[in-house]
């Protein structure tokens, strides 16, 4: 998108992000991540929260949108799948009884057949009494079409990676480097034994009013936990892999659509995009992936429980 003006009602809910250079990436964590490299970013303007479901709810008022999980996929997309298993729903957390195997996400992940971003787990589920949460169940497609009709787009992951850090550059955390300064929880995150004993600690089973947690320095709520936000960039493993430290990368705009399929199912083609910022799921046992640095691989057809976004403006 290029550059836009938007009013002032419109910019009182972002922040703007002056540009500037910083370690993109980690080399003390998960392999995606790494190596870190210095990377420049311009100026803009982000929103202060993940969208939530009161505005998402205006967006489809107003233009009467119907988002992926709500329509019948197109089985051209499926190739081998059977015409009755395709049908309008996303993926659900459902935690098992007790304790499982950790090599297997399915047991805990379902296709709920009905779930969507007014339904979440399903039809017997509502946004009912979360106008203020954020939306999920939001696939690449549902995030950009309401960027566009705001008149705004979906930040690079270079972008929301900077904005993440508040300033804090090589910070583990949005807020540091301890997960839990003085006892106190900073992000809505997994208390427990993952997947199948959520203890809430925190407040919270699944998502959490946006701004419950503490802003990071910058005044963005949300850079962590709560759930995962789409940024615009197409994901490969290591896009960094071949970065050279000494040399700074101006306004990263990530690698190639065709470089982004899943290889370990070649024979589902759709791309992939990366998502930010853990989510309520994330525990530190299993994923500790609520950092800046961290990213995670999500099919563009696809959305579930713990997904939303933000979008901001250059």
């Amino acid at each position: 998108m290029s550059d836009v003006v938007l009013d002032d009602n419109a910019l009182r809910n972002m922040v703007w992000i002056e540009g500037g250079c910083f370690a993109m990436g980690s080399d003390s964590h998960y392999y995606e991540e790494a190596p870190a490299r210095q990377v420049t970013v311009g100026g803009f303007w982000i929103d202060v929260t993940p969208v939530t479901n009161a505005a998402f709810t205006h967006f489809v008022n107003e233009t009467g949108y119907i988002t992926v999980a709500e329509r019948t996929p197109d089985i051209a997309d499926y190739p081998g799948a059977a015409v009755e298993t395709l049908m309008p729903g996303a993926l659900a957390f459902v935690p098992p009884d007790g304790p499982v195997s950790m090599d297997d996400p399915y047991r805990w992940w379902n296709f709920v057949a009905g779930a969507n971003w007014r339904h979440p787990y399903g039809p017997d589920s509502s946004i009912d009494g979360l106008s203020d949460h954020p939306v999920v169940q939001i696939a690449y497609e549902d995030a950009a079409a309401f960027a566009q009709w705001s008149g705004k787009r979906l930040p690079t992951e270079a972008e929301w990676e900077y904005a993440a850090r508040g300033g804090l550059d090589g910070a583990t955390y949005c807020w540091g480097d301890e997960l839990m300064p003085q006892g106190k929880f900073m992000a809505n995150t997994w208390q427990g034994s993952f997947p199948w004993q959520n203890l809430a600690l925190d407040g919270y089973e699944r998502t959490s009013r946006v701004g419950a947690f503490p802003a990071n320095q910058y005044g963005l709520f949300d850079m962590a936990g709560n759930v995962w936000e789409w940024v615009e960039d197409w994901y490969v493993a290591q896009p960094r892999a071949n970065a050279r430290s000494c040399c700074v990368i101006a306004n990263p705009a990530g690698p190639k659509k065709s470089d982004s399929y899943d290889p370990v199912q070649s024979d589902i083609a759709i791309p992939r995009k990366v998502v930010k910022g853990g989510s309520f799921l994330c525990a530190p046992s299993y994923c500790d992936r609520f950092r800046p640095a961290a990213r995670q691989a999500q099919m563009i057809d696809t959305g579930a429980c713990h997904i939303g976004f933000r979008c901001v403006v250059r």
